[in-house]
């Protein structure tokens, strides 16, 4: 977008672009989203920001009113694959803070200083700055969602030191930090949250995670539904009003996510972490949102797939579909080899057979939630007899556990092609299960599932008779999201 064009979103308060850039008002030393509901300030004391990071480099305080750090990320960093859109999706996840800017550029393949340079030249801020930035809004989700001490809520959001802390939380916010949590937003009041407002009834921290645009919860909540594995996840109450519950294998502790089906008035999902470290907070926060595929653009989405003869029906029939990711990738490359060549049916009971003989109990049960996913490095080793499937699927599945144990990346910064070409190169994996998990597990927008049966069968009876086959191998016209046109095809088929 040029500069002019992000002026007009501005002065329409075009709620799309929230998330996409910050709009910088230099009269106040204020940054907004583009949708603040604030008085348009004039072109000429404007300026724009790739990201919160950079306006706030900038010595731009956050706006109170319109909280443009709780904004939806930008969806480009799943568009993209090149090494900025893998760091953002990182840095997302807290790699930062957990292994630092080495360990950043180590998973990238890059220098220290290249990574530094790329970033500031296409996001406006470095990583440190954006891991800053993001640390600083777990703060504000943990002062204003907590009793917990400021000493402690400090050490959890990732900051090194309470001077540290002190004066980040004042630069943001220009407020101290007992002023934060004094200044939370009353229930209901509040503007589209990233983070959450209260605790809620059952405990945990009570998040409201944003999204952007039509949401349709229904079919995701279908998807993962007809998934749910027992002792892992379950689905509560009934269709418009359920709970999707699972547990979380995060990189501190065990945790357990709690998300409601029905949609807040300002575009969110509510949501409840109950956490075994509270330094996991910004990777779980970004784990479900990748599993919910919040951080979409329903609106890009619908009009290159809305155009389509075939599928234009099928988006209007469900505008805001999602493309369901994972919480966890490598246990979606598990679950995944579970599925090949079965019903969906058949491959959720060969994982509750999986969790229940060689799962991590949890320490204490929530619920119906029992335990942990097994991790790759449990199952690598072991006979697996407590399978019912034929022996190759059971060498395949201990072959993919150790390539997993043995350093093959799943993670959001991987890179998707060599991920995919790793995966096929192991024995047992086709490309369906490959291209699989790289849409589920890596979060890819773009993969078609060539050869689906269901994909075929949904193409002829949209009326694509005689353009099934060419549309299934080829869909140019559905790039960049043919992972969405997917998602599409199997709705209408009734089999997700």
């Amino acid at each position: 977008m040029s500069e002019d064009a992000k002026y007009e979103a501005l002065r329409g308060r075009d709620a799309r672009f929230d998330g996409e850039f910050f709009v910088g008002v230099l009269t106040t030393g204020i940054y907004c989203r583009p949708s603040c509901p604030a008085m348009t300030p004039k072109r000429q004391n404007v300026r724009f920001f790739a990201s919160a990071a950079a306006a706030q480099g900038a010595g731009l305080r956050a706006c109170k009113r319109c909280r443009p750090d709780a904004v939806p990320g930008s969806p480009q960093w799943n568009v993209r694959a090149d090494a900025v859109a893998r760091a953002m999706r990182l840095i997302a996840d807290g790699v930062v803070d957990r292994e630092g800017v080495a360990g950043l550029a180590a998973r990238l393949g890059y220098s220290a200083r290249q990574v530094q340079r790329q970033l500031t030249a296409q996001v406006g801020a470095g990583p440190v700055a954006l891991a800053r930035a993001q640390r600083a809004h777990t703060a504000r989700v943990l002062l204003q969602t907590t009793r917990l001490p400021v000493s402690q809520v400090a050490f959890a959001a990732g900051f090194d030191s309470i001077r540290q802390f002190n004066e980040t939380i004042r630069a943001i916010y220009a407020l101290t930090p007992t002023q934060l949590r004094l200044a939370r937003p009353k229930r209901g009041n509040g503007p589209v949250l990233r983070g959450g407002h209260e605790p809620g009834a059952g405990g945990g921290i009570a998040l409201r995670l944003a999204l952007r645009g039509p949401y349709a919860a229904a079919q995701l909540f279908d998807f993962l539904g007809r998934r749910a594995i027992a002792g892992v996840e379950e689905m509560l109450g009934e269709r418009g009003a359920r709970t999707y519950r699972r547990t979380l294998r995060l990189p501190a502790a065990a945790a357990v996510a709690e998300v409601d089906e029905r949609i807040g008035d300002g575009g969110w999902l509510e949501c409840r972490l109950h956490l075994g470290e509270l330094r996991d907070l910004t990777a779980g926060i970004q784990r479900l949102r990748c599993l919910f595929d919040l951080d979409a653009d329903p609106y890009a989405v619908g009009e290159r797939l809305g155009a389509d003869p075939v599928l234009g029906p099928l988006v209007r029939r469900a505008p805001g579909l999602r493309a369901p990711g994972s919480a966890d990738a490598p246990e979606l490359a598990v679950r995944a080899v579970l599925g090949q060549q079965v019903t969906v049916a058949a491959g959720r009971r060969l994982g509750e057979a999986l969790v229940a003989a060689y799962g991590e109990k949890l320490p204490t049960p929530s619920g119906g939630l029992t335990h942990l996913f097994p991790a790759p490095g449990e199952l690598a080793d072991s006979e697996l007899g407590a399978l019912r499937m034929p022996e190759a699927r059971r060498a395949t599945l201990r072959t993919v556990s150790a390539a997993l144990a043995g350093g093959l990346r799943l993670d959001p910064g991987a890179d998707r092609d060599e991920a995919e070409r790793e995966l096929l190169a192991l024995r047992g994996i086709g490309p369906w299960t490959a291209r699989y998990i790289r849409m589920r597990g890596l979060g890819d927008p773009d993969v078609l599932l060539v050869g689906d049966v269901a994909i075929k069968a949904a193409l002829r009876r949209a009326g694509a008779d005689a353009h099934a086959g060419a549309a299934a191998e080829d869909a140019r016209a559905w790039q960049p999201w043919r992972s969405y046109a997917m998602h599409h095809l199997w709705n209408s088929a009734a089999i997700v």
